[in-house]
């Protein structure tokens, strides 16, 4: 029996909309200025800490924001990792909700991570229906991790030459 609720999509045709959506989200967010008043790549999120990333990403299950700790040196990660801890409070009040905290995580590609996000299920970034959820889910999250990386990028001062 065929399922009819399966739709397969090419290469080109996930690129395509994978690409539609990053570009429609970024136009939508484009006159928001940061919590400091400055004009930001929302889709690209610049911290200004190596190893530190606001990321923002979406396929056919689910969609999910997370800081990503990035850094080579495990020791390093766990230091990054800790001060998010001492800040926990402060993160999950500005963001209104509690995410999920994983100190021992891995990206797409194997490569080891520390990462504190929320997830949205189901959402399909393939179906255009589902964009308005996912700006939906994206947008305020995003806007109150700018508003608490405004204050909180100064606990990682003495971290930053790690």
């Amino acid at each position: 029996m065929i399922n009819s609720n399966v739709v397969v999509y090419s290469k080109a045709e996930i690129s395509q909309l994978r690409q539609a959506f990053w570009t429609a989200f970024g136009q939508y967010m484009a006159p928001i200025k940061s919590a400091d008043g400055w004009p930001v790549s929302w889709v690209n999120y610049k911290t200004d800490v190596k190893g530190v990333q606001f990321r923002m990403q979406a396929d056919n299950r689910r969609a999910t924001i997370a800081i990503e700790l990035t850094q080579a040196d495990a020791d390093v990660r766990e230091l990054f990792y800790e001060q998010f801890l001492e800040l926990q409070p402060m993160l999950h009040e500005t963001l209104g909700e509690t995410w999920t905290w994983e100190p021992a995580a891995s990206n797409e590609y194997g490569q080891p991570l520390s990462r504190i996000y929320a997830e949205l299920t189901p959402a399909n970034l393939f179906n255009r229906d589902d964009w308005p959820a996912l700006i939906s889910f994206f947008k305020p999250r995003m806007l109150a991790l700018d508003e608490f990386w405004s204050s909180a990028l100064y606990a990682f001062e003495e971290l930053r030459d790690l």
